[in-house]
C-alpha cells in the first residue's frame, strides 16, 4: 500500500504557489517541449507547434472548465456562476480539456493551411508526458480519490481505508504510453498512428478507471467521461486502420 501523503501549496520568497496549478503548468511546458522537439526531427515547422499550443492552452482551459460546469457539477455553477471564469477555483474536466483544444487545433489547422494529420502525430508525441507529469499534482492534492481495493497501487487515505487514486493510475499511464511510443518510434509508421494510438489508449484507460471512481457525475450508468472515451477510441482506431484501407 501507498502511504498518504498531501501538498496542495507551497511558497516561494514569500508568495503562495498552488501544486497542482504548478505541476499542470509543467507537464504542459515539457509537452510543448516534446512536441516541439519532434516537429524538428519530423522536418514540420517548430514555430507552429509553439503557436499552436498557445492556442490550444487556450481552447484547453476553456473546454475543461464549460464541460466540467455543464456535465458534472451544474448546479453549482448555476448558483456561483462567476467561478467559471475564476480560474483560481477547481474543478477542470482532462475530456472536456481535449474538445477545447480540438476546436482551436482544427481551426488553426485550417487557417494555416497544416497537414493537420502530421501535426496532430507531433502534438501528441508530447501528451503522455505532459499528462503524467500534470497528474503528479492530482495525485499530491488527492482530488480524485476511487473506491476501496486491497491493490498494491492503492493509497491508505486517512480514515484507514485504502483506495484507488486516479491521480496516481493517471500519471502512471502517461508515463508508460510516453515509453511506449519511445519503444514503437523504432519502426516507421505511417501518419495518424501516433494520434490514433493516444486515442484508444486514453479512451480505454478512462473508460475503465471511470467505474472506480468515487462520487462522480453518471447518466444511465457512465460518467460523461466514458461517454466521450468510446468514440474516442473509435477515432483511433479509424485512424490506425480504417483511415488507410
Amino acid at each position: 500500500m501507498i502511504p498518504y501523503f498531501a501538498l496542495t501549496t507551497y511558497s516561494v520568497l514569500g508568495f503562495p504557489f498552488q501544486v497542482w496549478g504548478t505541476m499542470v503548468a509543467l507537464g504542459f511546458a515539457v509537452g510543448t517541449f516534446v512536441a516541439w522537439r519532434r516537429a524538428k526531427e519530423k522536418g514540420l515547422d517548430p514555430a507552429q507547434i509553439l503557436d499552436l499550443a498557445f492556442w490550444i492552452f487556450i481552447g484547453a482551459f476553456i473546454g475543461a472548465r464549460l464541460f466540467e460546469a455543464l456535465f458534472y457539477d451544474l448546479g453549482h455553477y448555476l448558483q456561483f456562476p462567476w467561478e467559471i471564469i475564476d480560474p483560481r477555483k477547481p474543478g477542470y474536466s482532462m475530456f472536456g480539456g481535449f474538445i477545447g483544444a480540438a476546436i482551436v487545433f482544427f481551426w488553426y489547422c485550417r487557417r494555416h493551411a497544416l497537414d493537420w494529420v502530421a501535426y496532430a502525430d507531433t502534438l501528441v508525441w508530447g501528451l503522455p508526458w505532459g499528462c503524467g507529469i500534470g497528474r503528479i499534482g492530482c495525485f499530491l492534492i488527492h482530488d480524485h480519490p476511487g473506491t476501496l481495493t486491497h491493490s498494491l497501487l492503492g493509497v491508505r487515505y486517512p480514515d484507514g481505508s485504502v483506495r484507488h487514486d486516479h491521480g496516481l493510475y493517471l500519471s502512471l499511464i502517461g508515463f508508460v504510453t510516453g515509453l511506449l511510443f519511445l519503444f514503437l518510434n523504432l519502426k516507421n509508421r505511417r501518419p495518424g498512428f501516433w494520434f490514433g494510438s493516444f486515442m484508444i489508449i486514453e479512451g480505454l484507460s478512462r473508460f475503465c478507471l471511470d467505474f472506480y471512481r468515487l462520487a462522480d457525475a453518471t447518466y444511465f450508468g457512465l460518467t460523461p467521461t466514458q461517454y466521450l472515451a468510446v468514440p474516442m477510441i473509435l477515432l483511433g482506431v479509424f485512424m490506425i486502420e480504417w483511415r488507410h484501407v
